[in-house]
């Protein structure tokens, strides 16, 4: 009886073992980054028709039945296709555009079904059925373009063979999101020449600019020469004026000792010259006193005396006329 409960619980756990083995062949998941396109039986998804023969699911896991269905997965990565496209222009000038479309396959139901009956088995020809698309139409649009429209409005250029690829790849299943124009080549030097004139103005503003700026910095350093001068002259009269007043005080310095000396001396001589006058003035007031008020006196008495005597003879003379008279 044990041994019947052993094989029992063993083959339990076979079966177990079994069921997990089989739904995990079973079991598919999506990645976020790819549809998985199950076929083998009708299905019917939200959009599409029914009975299309394929299953879509994108984002969550699903059951598949070994032998009977199949199941495929479709990248929903970006991609890009670099363009090299040779084109003539309305002018008839051959020029080459270079540019880069990054595209992808759409995420709804419809745009996966379409890419997926394209290229499910090709999808690494995906980019160059792209490049083929775009190349087509651009070369159409730039036949119907000047060499100045396109250097002018690139993104004209770009926004027409935008939309005009548009249909053509929603009907590949893809949608495009971003087409850039990076490059216009000349190889016949048109555009080159289209540009000379300007350039030329350009070299010549330059020159123009160039010649005004030497010559604004000339006279600002012209100016800045001038004042430099005239600092120094001013700085030069300064120093002088300094040098004049440290000589002036110097000399004076130097002449203090000499001018003291010659002012003692005039002093001196002063001093001398007072004292002489003073005794000449007292030597003449002793020679009046003693010589002149004398000889003053002596005179007047004689002179008195003799005009008393004259008189007297006078008297005397009148006195005997008057007699004799």
């Amino acid at each position: 009886m044990p041994m019947v409960v052993g094989v029992v619980a063993g083959a339990a756990v076979v079966a177990v073992l079994a069921l997990i083995g089989v739904f995990k062949m079973m079991w598919r998941v999506a990645e976020p980054n790819e549809a998985l396109i199950i076929s083998g039986s009708k299905h019917r998804n939200e959009g599409l028709e029914e009975g299309m023969g394929f299953r879509i699911v994108t984002g969550r896991g699903t059951l598949v039945m070994p032998g009977v269905q199949a199941v495929r997965k479709l990248s929903l990565d970006l991609k890009e296709t670099e363009l090299s496209v040779d084109c003539v222009t309305f002018q008839g000038i051959p020029l080459k555009v270079r540019g880069v479309v990054i595209f992808k396959v759409g995420d709804d139901f419809v745009s996966i079904a379409n890419a997926g009956r394209r290229f499910l088995d090709q999808q690494k020809l995906v980019s160059e059925r792209v490049h083929n698309v775009f190349a087509g139409h651009l070369r159409s649009i730039v036949g119907g373009l000047t060499v100045e429209d396109m250097i002018r409005d690139r993104d004209k250029l770009t926004g027409q063979t935008r939309a005009a690829c548009g249909t053509e790849m929603e009907k590949l299943g893809l949608i495009v999101d971003s087409l850039q124009i990076h490059e216009i080549e000349d190889p016949t030097g048109y555009i080159k020449n289209l540009a000379m004139p300007h350039a030329a103005a350009v070299q010549r503003d330059a020159r123009i600019a160039q010649a005004e700026a030497n010559r604004l910095a000339t006279e600002a350093e012209q100016q800045s020469f001038a004042r430099m001068a005239e600092a120094t002259r001013d700085s030069e009269i300064l120093q002088a004026g300094y040098q004049a007043e440290r000589d002036k005080a110097g000399a004076q310095a130097r002449q203090a000792g000499p001018l003291a000396d010659a002012a003692a001396r005039q002093e001196v001589v002063v001093q001398e010259t007072r004292v002489a006058e003073l005794e000449a003035y007292r030597r003449e007031q002793q020679l009046q006193a003693d010589v002149r008020k004398p000889a003053d006196a002596t005179a007047y008495e004689q002179r008195t005396l003799a005009e008393g005597e004259r008189d007297a003879r006078i008297s005397a003379a009148q006195a005997k006329a008057k007699e004799t008279e």
